[in-house]
């Protein structure tokens, strides 16, 4: 449990930090749409997978965050790649990019069904790494705040944007509240004689059981409090409520943005015109040769 960090604010006075959490919000989602283009050939989607993954690194290194941070949340979901990966095997693929028989015994695994698995596992990475970002350098009521401004439009339908962005903050800041008081549960239970890690099926189904139940009846209990402490200081969503703190946007946001945005177009330039860089380079390098 101490290996996840995602939702935990991390501080430190980097530049990653010092953004305009509403340029990290946009940032962010721009990172997302990127992920998701599709390029003209497997070999150019690997390449901007890689360019992403290497503007993601450098950002990390900025922000002072661990690379090894990143990796510690994939290890719970190790079994659901596992499981995609052998769907996608068994579904028959596109036969334009190839297939293998699996030991001369008939079964045959498509190319692109390997394709589409390492697709999941690396969009899969720098989702993980944006959020990871995203959460560590930004303080939960920095969030709040941010996803209200941006969200001031719906209001004119009557859409309850302060509820809504409360309650994700909440959720944000909930998370390594959460995650400690599992591993709370987890211990005293162990020192008790619960074993999480061995037994047959039913008594691993007894040992989740007994950490589940009370970590629900804490989790009840803390949201309970929060709501009395909430009403105590007189909270009222709708009302007018003034900033202590006033997100303000400065030339290092503007900068940051416009990079974005720069890499946005031009991908999605080459998405949309089918250019093959990678093809390019290897002709150019096969000409030198």
């Amino acid at each position: 449990m101490n290996n996840i960090t995602l939702g935990k604010y991390i501080p430190y006075n980097s530049v990653i930090h010092r953004m305009d959490p509403r340029n990290k919000i946009i940032s962010m989602i721009i990172f997302m749409v990127l992920i998701f283009l599709k390029f003209s050939s497997v070999p150019m989607n690997f390449f901007i997978y890689g360019c992403l993954f290497v503007v993601l690194f450098i950002v990390m290194k900025i922000a002072h965050i661990r690379f090894r941070m990143l990796f510690s949340q994939l290890k719970a979901l190790w079994i659901m790649i596992f499981i995609l990966l052998i769907v996608n095997l068994i579904v028959p693929g596109d036969e334009s990019y190839g297939y293998f028989e699996f030991f001369n015994t008939g079964w045959k695994i498509y190319y692109s069904a390997i394709y589409n698995t390492l697709y999941i596992i690396v969009r899969l990475i720098i989702m993980l790494g944006i959020s990871l970002v995203l959460t560590a350098t930004t303080k939960p009521l920095e969030i709040t705040n941010a996803l209200e401004w941006l969200m001031k439009p719906l209001k004119v339908i009557r859409f309850p944007v302060h509820e809504i962005a409360m309650t994700i903050s909440l959720a944000l800041r909930f998370i390594p509240t959460l995650l400690e008081e599992t591993d709370r549960i987890m211990k005293a239970q162990a020192s008790r004689g619960v074993d999480f890690e061995h037994g047959s099926f039913k008594e691993k189904v007894r040992a989740i059981i007994s950490l589940i139940v009370p970590l629900f009846i804490s989790a009840f209990q803390r949201s309970g409090e929060l709501a009395d402490a909430m009403e105590a200081r007189g909270y009222d969503p709708s009302a007018v409520r003034t900033k202590y703190r006033v997100n303000k946007w400065h030339t290092r946001d503007t900068i940051c943005i416009s990079i974005v945005l720069i890499l946005l177009g031009g991908l999605i330039t080459l998405s949309v015109m089918k250019i093959d860089v990678v093809a390019m380079i290897v002709s150019v390098v096969e000409s030198w040769f």
